[in-house]
């Protein structure tokens, strides 16, 4: 059963506030470094920035963890952890099985399909966590949105200005004559608000319910009735 309210839940806008802040000011903090050049390991300039220590894709597990504590301290936590986990697992399997069958049945032959197609999977992903854990999950939508608007507006802007950073960097294989648009629409606007956001919920929903399993068996012996 869900986790007994203490009162001190907070709101969502609360709950995301400062880690939105957080990540906005490491946003820019690695914009300054491509900008810069500074060392390649910490800001990787590539097309998607692929290892990068410096980026906002390493806090999404990390405030997974941040986000349950926060709400199993407050009462929301996950109805059962058992279910939440088995959720939050289900989602990996889902991402392995779809990305196989893509591969076999050659469902991502043209650069678009397959862009689309694994914005689809990481969708359907995400969603398999829902029922695991809804309070979570709203948490992770909230804060997914908070840190990637930021970084879909700053790219319409680096593509238009060929910043000649990983934000407006074009993968190897991406097919000539693409326009402004038509470059921001496929790299920037619907991965950001779409893969991103997706990315986000999934492994934040794994390391948050693995968190609430753990925070639930430190706190057993806490409820446990004192013999007389």
């Amino acid at each position: 059963m869900a986790d007994s309210p203490s009162g001190n839940c907070p709101s969502i806008l609360r709950l995301i506030l400062v880690p939105g802040m957080i990540t906005l000011t490491v946003t820019l903090l690695r914009l300054l470094g491509e900008l810069q050049h500074w060392s390649k390991v910490l800001f990787n300039p590539a097309a998607g920035g692929p290892w990068s220590i410096i980026g906002i894709t390493w806090l999404a597990p990390i405030l997974g963890i941040y986000f349950a504590v926060r709400l199993s301290s407050g009462g929301q936590g996950p109805a059962s952890a058992w279910r939440a986990n088995g959720c939050a697992i289900f989602a990996v399997v889902v991402i392995i099985a779809l990305a196989y069958l893509g591969s076999v049945q050659h469902i991502e032959r043209s650069f678009r399909g397959r862009l689309i197609y694994i914005w689809l999977v990481t969708v359907i992903a995400a969603l398999v966590t829902l029922p695991g854990w809804p309070a979570l999950f709203k948490a992770m939508v909230a804060y997914g949105y908070a840190a990637r608007i930021p970084v879909a507006v700053m790219m319409f802007f680096a593509f238009r200005g060929n910043w000649g950073t990983h934000y407006d960097a074009l993968p190897p294989d991406m097919p000539p004559g693409y326009g402004l648009w038509g470059k921001y629409s496929l790299l920037g606007f619907f991965p950001q608000l779409i893969f991103w956001v997706a990315y986000t919920v999934v492994s934040g929903m794994l390391l948050g319910s693995i968190t609430a399993a753990v925070f639930r068996l430190i706190r057993a012996p806490e409820k446990a009735p004192s013999s007389n």
